[in-house]
């Protein structure tokens, strides 16, 4: 039977003959395996490779491969130079073995000749076995992207995947998008074979099932859900413990706490016997919901052994209504969920008593604490600590605790803990320390800081790119710019790589110290580094360190290279350039963002940049400036769109600044006539701003109204 088998023994290898070798599909092209260290060069002999050399090569390059002695098997392939490859045997055994080794440089190598083999376009030299293994391995080693890339590369030549190995990487990718896309893609090849019964070792299972819900779960996509799920019976497959935990998170991220007990009750009904994490599951969605309550009745039944918990969490569950029962009607039937509240029948029973253990009590001690119910989490400490079974507090209970402590900006206690730990012989970790670390730079206790980092090494604890963040954030507080820049030198001279936060923070503390050119500087950097990627939080970072100080012309260059880099300006863009445009006096800037502004609030359905909604701080810097300027109309036409967003100006301020600033305006009487002409629609607009803000005028009585103003009128004339 044509077939390929995927193994971790070596020994066991067979070459791919799958009918889609003989009839190919043409699929598009791969991404790119940017993700992976560049290869090592091949060391390439002073002589031109003959025929009989390669033949030579290739024997010594099987006898090592056949001898599982895989550096030297490197070494041979090595000495191909050129066009010159080993046979396909031998390129992907070594592919495979170097796959199962697993580390950075073997993969690096395996990847190595892969990209060799798609400049000359001879992907198929590599056979499904070792394509897939090469898959799973990278997917498993941290790579998804180039790991997806395999697999893409695979169906394009016609090779199908085993499903051990395109699962292994829908698993770990990190957008909904790419799972399903991929997911779809695997079962669109299936059914154009001819053969379904001979691919069988592609089919999907409950696994690849479990990850491609899992990524619609973690996305909300309810469509999606119910139809991968709905498909299970299709390929003969169960659902098991692992895919109602799914739909228990997925219930929880679309919000339907009415449906989390149904899908226990399933689970029963199916005789699929829950796990530990089931009720995990189950206590994170109340938890996640802010429904305590739900949380605190199950703990307690699972404490006291209880079986009827389907009973309890069925009478306190809210009731459907007749209007959503008709939204989710279809959702329901789709997963096969019964919510009929029917009483008659017998409740149905868990098979054994399941008691809560440390994850399950520290989820619900997180409840407390993001509701600051620091009692409650101590009264819960108390009481796993009287346990003597799983449900013992462990490291992520402490510093659960911990966290709770510095909210409530109890630093003393929260450092106790360490000690109560030590005590309990559980041993603090780098988060611990790290919220901490935080809790002494929010409250601009940094002596404390660096003592509890002496500490930390001193428990062998090395910081790591947080720590340092926190204390470059805690230099900012208190405006020491110079010791951010140490902190974030000793970080980069630890090998540490800095990420986009430790950029974005150290320009902070440079632009709020008011040195732009260093905030420059580092963004420069920034840009440097390949592992960051450049957004609009640091571009408007860099942006902000110009504005503060007025320095708008480099402010505007700025914004010039920010739509050059095909990106958009966002609010705090704008915001940041109209205190600019107010530092710098320069009101005749402020009329030409605002139109910018107003064009950007009209959906323009699709085209040109997105839609922007302002804020209430935008508007009301550029109304400040146009009524300290005398340019009403353009004041009126923000106090419009104040409103419309539901911002109420402020007419307290605009008035007194009208009263200090323009009360004696047109009150001249040797002005000529035409002069007066000239300013007579400026007038006008004055006249309706003061009856807006309720001064006398000569409109007072009347609604002013801006369609009666000439759209040609320039603000700016005198």
């Amino acid at each position: 039977m044509d077939c390929y088998f995927i193994t971790s023994c070596m020994d066991c290898y067979f070459i791919t003959s799958s009918p889609f070798l003989r009839n190919p599909v043409p699929r598009t092209p791969p991404p790119s395996l940017s993700h992976l260290p560049t290869p090592p060069k091949c060391v390439a002999p002073s002589a031109t490779t003959t025929p009989s050399n390669t033949l030579y090569l290739n024997k010594q390059l099987s006898a090592a491969l056949k001898d599982r002695q895989t550096d030297k098997a490197w070494t041979s392939y090595q000495q191909f130079i050129d066009a010159e490859l080993p046979s396909s045997t031998c390129l992907s055994r070594l592919v495979c073995q170097l796959a199962y080794q697993g580390t950075p440089l073997a993969l690096t190598r395996a990847h190595s000749i892969l990209s060799r083999l798609r400049k000359q376009q001879l992907v198929h030299r590599l056979d499904a076995n070792a394509l897939g293994l090469l898959a799973m391995a990278t997917a498993k080693a941290g790579h998804p992207t180039p790991a997806l890339s395999i697999i893409y590369s695979m169906l394009s030549i016609g090779h199908l995947p085993h499903v051990k190995a395109w699962s292994a990487v829908l698993s770990r990718l990190s957008t909904p998008r790419d799972a399903l896309k991929l997911f779809h893609s695997i079962l669109e090849h299936l059914s154009l074979s001819p053969e379904p019964a001979l691919l069988s070792l592609s089919y999907p299972d409950v696994a690849a099932f479990n990850a491609v819900l899992n990524a619609c779960a973690n996305a909300g996509d309810a469509v999606n859900f119910v139809e991968i799920f709905s498909r299970m019976p299709k390929f003969e497959l169960i659902p098991d413990a692992l895919t109602y935990n799914i739909m228990i998170k997925f219930f929880a991220r679309i919000e339907r706490k009415e449906l989390l007990v149904a899908v226990l009750e399933k689970m029963l009904a199916m005789k699929v016997a829950p796990c530990a994490t089931s009720f995990h599951s189950l206590v994170a969605a109340y938890v996640g919901l802010g429904d305590l309550e739900m949380a605190e009745i199950l703990v307690r039944a699972m404490s006291e052994g209880r079986q009827d918990v389907c009973a309890l969490l069925r009478e306190r569950s809210p009731r459907t209504t007749a209007m959503e029962f008709d939204e989710i009607s279809s959702m329901i039937e789709s997963l096969g969920l019964d919510i009929s509240h029917d009483s008659s029948s017998a409740p149905l029973l868990l098979p054994k008593s399941y008691h809560p253990d440390s994850r399950i009590y520290t989820t619900l001690m997180k409840g407390y604490m993001h509701q600051g119910r620091l009692n409650d989490v101590m009264d819960l400490l108390e009481t796993m600590e009287k346990q003597r079974d799983s449900s013992q507090p462990d490291e992520v209970t402490y510093t659960t605790v911990v966290t709770a402590l510095v909210r409530e900006g109890l630093m003393d206690r929260a450092r106790a803990m360490l000690s109560e730990m030590a005590s309990r012989k559980v041993p603090a970790n780098r988060v611990t320390y790290n919220v901490l670390l935080k809790g002494y730079c929010r409250l601009v206790q940094m002596k404390k800081a660096e003592a509890l980092v002496g500490d930390m090494k001193e428990a062998g604890i090395e910081l790591d790119v947080v720590s340092y963040n926190i204390l470059i954030d805690g230099c900012i507080v208190i405006d020491d710019s110079a010791k951010a820049l140490s902190y974030f030198n000793e970080m980069r001279s630890k090998g540490i790589a800095p990420s986009k936060i430790s950029y974005t923070t150290l320009m902070k503390a440079f632009a709020s110290s008011g040195k732009p050119k260093l905030a420059s500087k580092v963004f420069d950097e920034m840009l440097k580094d390949p592992r960051v990627e450049v957004d609009m939080v640091a571009w408007n970072m860099l942006l902000d360190a110009y504005c503060r100080l007025g320095l708008f012309e480099e402010a505007k260059s700025i914004v010039l290279r920010i739509k050059e880099n095909g990106m958009v300006p966002d609010l705090a863009t704008y915001g940041s350039l109209a205190n600019a445009i107010a530092i710098a006096r320069k009101p005749g800037e402020a009329l030409l963002l605002w139109n910018e502004i107003k064009e950007r609030c009209k959906d323009g359905g699709g085209e040109g940049p997105p839609p922007l909604k302002p804020d209430e701080g935008l508007l009301n810097t550029l109304a400040d400036i146009c009524v300290r300027s005398a340019f009403f109309k353009k004041a009126l036409e923000i106090v419009v769109c104040m409103e419309e967003n539901g911002i109420a100006p402020n007419k307290t301020k605009f008035k007194r600044i009208y009263v200090e600033m323009h009360s004696r305006m047109f009150t001249s009487q040797h002005a000529s006539k035409a002069r007066r002409d000239r300013r007579s629609d400026r007038k006008r607009a004055a006249e309706a701003f003061k009856f807006w803000l309720g001064l006398p005028n000569s409109y007072y009585g009347s609604e002013w109204r801006l369609e009666q103003f000439n759209g040609n009128v320039n603000e700016g004339d005198d």
